[in-house]
């Protein structure tokens, strides 16, 4: 005879008596009941993949790149900005992690200033008033008053028209070009008295931007220069002649595009503070469409020779996803991911988040999560990595491109299981 305890009812040990097989199947029978109540409170793997659709994919794999969790991960779906993670690894294999970008500027011998663009993303207004100071001191006194401004936007062939970009005020809808400041979007706001200013201390609303801004007649927003006459670039050369103006060089002609030649005296060359790793981060940090396209075009124009051209962007990105991660099933027409044209599968995004490891710090993170996320109408992606209380890190792909579904109960459970 013996007694038994039972752990999920209060009963005193002296007040059973059991057989030796009574025994063995109340153990059993505790066993069993406990090994149910464990599993309320942690899901499997396998029961992922029950949240998955037909127009829905995942793809899990352990840290030893094992599948754990697998559903239409052959099928091609709409990645959404999730593309952005094949872009970066693009831009870092042709231009390297620690390419800066360029600018140059010349004088001609009719003290015209001429600016050639290269591309840089990030020529905010507080970058060109730093260059205005630094190209104010290059500057012989004889030329602190200069004539024309010759904007040099050549190394980029315009119009670049990125697909499923359209002509809104939204930044997302910005166009790209080789000579762009403030990702060619002012930022406004009306007054009480009904004036007009600068929603943004360190950008002035100068009349060039203001005469756009007050057919909107709206009380705040932004807005979006186009490629319509060269707007874009010109409003670079605008925004710059005012923080020339703020260090006492003055410019008493007009503002125009042509190209530098040969004749031309460099005079000072600004090189991005900024590495590609670094615009990388800030290029995931706020999912920009306008700088993902910027890495993407001047990839190609690294690759295949300047101008460079969305197309020539696209092969480079064909050719690094052909050649260096051995994906063949993949349709990319831009690199930002608004497209809905692009589509590439689970796996194959699988691949791309392999090769992006050494960089995942360049990413959000949210506790244990390292993530890119995806959103278009519709459309819900997330792509990165969770760390295991175990320190092991686990890669993940989830694709959702059924309406009115979202990531968010998947990767609930995904973090409750890993």
């Amino acid at each position: 005879m013996c007694s038994i305890i039972c752990p999920y009812m209060r009963i005193k040990p002296e007040s059973i008596i059991l057989s030796k097989p009574a025994i063995f199947f109340t153990l059993l029978f505790w066993f069993l009941l406990h090994f149910q109540i464990q599993n309320l409170h942690a899901e499997n793997p396998g029961s992922v993949a029950n949240l998955i659709g037909d127009q829905d994919a995942v793809l899990v794999a352990d840290h030893q790149g094992r599948i754990i969790v697998s559903k239409n991960a052959d099928k091609k779906l709409i990645p959404a900005s999730t593309l952005k993670i094949l872009t970066s690894l693009v831009a870092i294999h042709y231009l390297g992690q620690d390419y800066r970008f360029t600018t140059e500027f010349y004088l001609d011998n009719d003290s015209n200033l001429k600016i050639k663009g290269y591309g840089d993303p990030l020529l905010t207004s507080e970058i060109l008033e730093e260059i205005s100071k630094a190209l104010g001191s290059r500057l012989e006194a004889e030329h602190k008053k200069i004539k024309d401004i010759v904007l040099d936007d050549s190394y980029f062939k315009q119009p670049i028209t990125i697909p499923g970009i359209s002509p809104s005020s939204q930044p997302y809808d910005a166009p790209n070009g080789a000579l762009c400041a403030n990702f060619n979007t002012v930022y406004f706001k009306r007054l009480e008295n009904g004036k007009y200013v600068s929603a943004e201390e360190q950008t002035p609303l100068l009349p060039f931007a203001l005469r756009k801004v007050k057919k909107l007649k709206m009380a705040m927003g932004r807005i979006v220069f186009s490629h319509k006459e060269s707007e874009n670039t010109l409003y670079f050369g605008h925004l710059f002649k005012y923080f020339l103006e703020k260090q006492g060089i003055k410019s008493n002609g007009s503002i125009r595009l042509e190209r530098v030649n040969k004749d031309d005296k460099l005079v000072f060359k600004y090189m991005s503070g900024f590495s590609i790793k670094e615009i990388i981060s800030k290029l995931l940090e706020h999912s920009n469409n306008f700088m993902a396209n910027q890495l993407l075009i001047a990839a190609g124009a690294k690759l295949y020779g300047s101008p460079g051209t969305l197309d020539k962007g696209v092969l480079a990105a064909k050719n690094y996803a052909e050649n260096i991660l051995n994906l063949k099933n993949l349709c990319i027409v831009e690199g930002s991911g608004i497209s809905r044209q692009n589509r590439i599968s689970a796996k194959s995004l699988y691949k791309t988040i392999e090769a992006f490891i050494p960089y995942h710090n360049l990413m959000q993170k949210k506790e244990r999560e390292f993530y890119k996320t995806g959103t278009l109408k519709d459309i819900n992606t997330r792509v990165g990595y969770i760390k295991s209380n175990k320190g092991e890190v686990y890669t993940f792909v989830i694709m959702i491109n059924t309406p009115g579904k979202t990531t968010e109960v998947i990767m609930d459970m995904l973090l409750k299981i890993l």
